[in-house]
């Protein structure tokens, strides 16, 4: 596995975490955690993240600091 996927990998993995600690209630984050979560396991593990999958990580992290603050 590429290290920069496995650092995307993992940084799914926090946002999992998220959600299992109260986030569930926050519709918006658990649909954007999802599609991250099924892109991620068609990326290919060899190559960097695409751009689409960066994208997909960083509207889930986006609003997970809206679950934090609220």
């Amino acid at each position: 596995m590429n290290d920069d996927f496995r650092d995307f990998k993992a940084r799914i993995r926090k946002l999992d975490e998220m959600l299992k600690d109260g986030g569930v209630g926050h519709l918006p984050f658990a649909q954007a955690l999802s599609a991250v979560q099924r892109a991620a396991r068609h990326g290919d593990r060899t190559r960097q993240p695409s751009p689409e999958l960066k994208t997909l990580l960083e509207k889930a992290e986006s609003l997970s600091r809206t679950i934090v603050h609220t």
